[in-house]
């Protein structure tokens, strides 16, 4: 009888309110339950993190030597497809972070890759040289062989041609990314080019190829695109040499001994520019945060600063007295060397602006304030910068994308690599105020990427979108 009541009752309530039965046995069950109510915790996923957020945990880990592990339920968040990061006009795409999963759980347990769970670990294996011999020649207008290896020989010049590559070598699965830095050379003369997610170094001196490491195999498991490498750079003496992947995570890797040093994992995106401070190392990412690490110490972050917008290119001075960043909105921001600790108030000391990304910059090496940026494809120009008055004291109009800038300093030249319609690289000549154009080469089939220039500055390496990698005399 009392149950009979209580569904009269219940059906009642329904006729009175209007509220579902269903739902009203459900809402009724939730709260009788002893798990309690369903609910979920808002996580930002790695691409659309608020920079707070990551502050706070900087902080945390610098205040604190040895915290204790903070061990928590993982939270699975659903992938979501970030903003996109190229519409600043430069005609590129931008791959911003793909990762975002155990995100609160990497801010919680701080910075050191040791501490990440067995299936985030990511071993990396040194492989030997494997060049093949012999002279393959390209197949197609674009330059591309579907069985061409590293650094195979594409085109070997007997004589040296005016404008005109000296060798051309294979460079396969380059990445056609224009906010990437994959090809640096060492003050020894190493060249250090990403191809995918491996990592192949070459002998310009011996014109060698020296051997690659990747990531180890996962058996049963496709290598996954996360991995590849979106940045690299040398260290000062040329015996350490960083990697930065699309994952938020950089390795050390000491070349003299062919093994990894130390993972560092501070960002929560797209690590997009390095830049070494003698022992000290910065890092930029896709979410505009700049990280200031000491690979010695046990918490190597030792400072950060942010800046609106996508961080695409990052270099400090060859005083070390300032640091350069450039942003995908056309930012161009000068930092001091004051990098300690962490402020949220810390502000650029000058900001420069153009109209499109800051993704080509490099400081003069002899007029120690002056630094030069290249314009994407709607804008095209070459500018020198007074970085101390913030005034642009000369620029000149390359009618193309510039991709790529180097500067040598023995010759004291400018060289520059570009985009439609040339597909050139050229060399400037900056004689206060007028910057000249010397020459222009030409052979690349799609737009030149990176540039390096060796030690002697007798050799300009540059590595393409067609997949190769030309040799030039300077």
């Amino acid at each position: 009888m009392p149950q009979q009541q209580l569904s009269n009752q219940l059906a009642g309530q329904k006729k009175s309110h209007g509220v579902n039965y269903k739902r009203f046995r459900r809402w009724i069950t939730q709260r009788s339950s002893s798990e309690g109510p369903v609910a979920s915790t808002p996580v930002a996923p790695g691409g659309q993190c608020d920079p707070s957020f990551e502050f706070d945990t900087v902080c945390k880990r610098l205040e604190l030597e040895s915290p204790p592990r903070v061990h928590e339920q993982e939270h699975k968040v659903p992938q979501r497809n970030p903003p996109d990061a190229s519409a600043v006009g430069d005609g590129s795409v931008a791959v911003v972070p793909l990762t975002t999963t155990n995100t609160t759980q990497h801010c919680a347990r701080g910075w050191s890759d040791a501490e990440k769970s067995p299936e985030q670990q990511v071993t990396w294996v040194w492989g030997a040289a494997v060049q093949a011999q012999g002279n393959p020649q390209l197949a197609g207008s674009d330059g591309k062989r579907p069985d061409l290896q590293a650094f195979d020989i594409l085109n070997n010049a007997c004589t040296n041609v005016q404008g005109q590559s000296v060798m051309t070598l294979g460079a396969p699965s380059l990445l056609n990314d224009y906010y990437t830095n994959l090809l640096d050379c060492s003050c020894n003369g190493m060249i250090a080019l990403a191809l995918g997610s491996s990592v192949y170094l070459w002998n310009s001196e011996t014109r060698s190829l020296v051997g690659h490491f990747e990531p180890s195999p996962d058996p049963g498991q496709l290598r996954s695109e996360t991995l590849s490498i979106s940045c690299l750079c040398w260290s000062r003496d040329g015996r350490a040499l960083c990697i930065g992947n699309r994952r938020g995570e950089m390795q050390l890797w000491d070349v003299d001994h062919k093994h990894s040093m130390r993972n560092l994992r501070t960002h929560l995106s797209v690590v997009s520019a390095l830049s070494w401070k003698q022992q000290l190392l910065s890092s930029g990412c896709a979410l505009g945060h700049i990280h200031h690490l000491d690979p010695r110490a046990p918490t190597c972050v030792v400072g950060a600063a942010v800046q609106k917008g996508s961080i695409c290119s990052l270099q400090w001075s060859p005083g070390d007295d300032r640091l350069a960043s450039g942003s995908t909105g056309g930012l161009l921001h000068i930092w001091d060397n004051d990098i300690t600790g962490i402020k949220r108030s810390r502000q650029p000391v000058m900001t420069m602006e153009q109209p499109s990304a800051v993704k080509a910059l490099g400081w003069c090496p002899w007029q120690r304030h002056v630094i030069a940026t290249g314009g994407g494809w709607k804008d095209g120009e070459l500018r020198l910068w007074d970085t101390q008055s913030g005034s642009c004291l000369t620029s000149a109009n390359t009618n193309s994308q510039i991709c790529s800038l180097r500067w040598a300093d023995k010759k004291r030249y400018l060289v520059t690599g570009h985009g439609l319609p040339h597909h050139q690289v050229t060399s400037w000549k900056w004689e206060f105020p007028s910057l000249r154009r010397i020459d222009q080469l030409t052979g690349h089939f799609q737009r030149v990427l990176h540039l390096a220039i060796n030690p002697d500055n007798t050799h300009i390496f540059s590595a393409g979108a067609d997949q190769c990698f030309h040799i030039w005399d300077l």
